[in-house]
């Protein structure tokens, strides 16, 4: 059998050509769960890789034009801005990413991107903090992941 699934179908990127091209909006947010003495390391710029939350706000823009490159069926699409915020929480970071195009298709992949490459880069930088005497990471869970927001016709 080709490459398909077990009925013979075959996958493919989606045909947009007919789509009207308009501006699109999409936010994504998540949060990761953190000891409150990381959250405080991360508030007061004592973490050893640097400022957590501008590498995490680099990542989550590199991560929204990358996309195409790591979604395989995602259409490449002219990316026309990327906001990135952060909440510091008690015991927690909440990233929110919103996207801007336009184009024929949505743009809620490339936030659930931004959102997730954010938040991997913040425990990439505190991990060190966060291991148990183990080596695990018992207080650290990435959660909530989500679009919060799609608009089409924005512009």
């Amino acid at each position: 059998m080709p490459f398909g699934d077990r009925w013979g179908s075959r996958g493919g990127m989606v045909e947009i050509t007919e789509k009207p091209v308009v501006g699109r909006r999409a936010v994504a947010s998540g949060i990761i769960r953190l000891k409150g003495s990381t959250v405080e390391s991360i508030r007061e710029g004592g973490v050893k890789k640097g400022d957590v939350l501008t590498v995490a706000r680099v990542a989550a823009i590199q991560a929204v034009k990358e996309a195409p490159r790591t979604i395989p069926l995602c259409h490449p699409i002219p990316i026309t801005g990327v906001e990135v915020d952060f909440v510091l929480l008690p015991a927690a970071v909440r990233a929110t990413v919103a996207v801007t195009s336009v184009g024929r298709t949505g743009v809620e992949m490339e936030a659930l991107a931004g959102v997730s490459a954010a938040l991997l880069n913040v425990w990439d930088m505190v991990k060190y903090l966060e291991k148990d005497g183990t080596g695990n990471y018992p207080s650290t869970s990435i959660e909530e992941i989500r679009v919060v927001e799609k608009r089409k016709g924005v512009g």
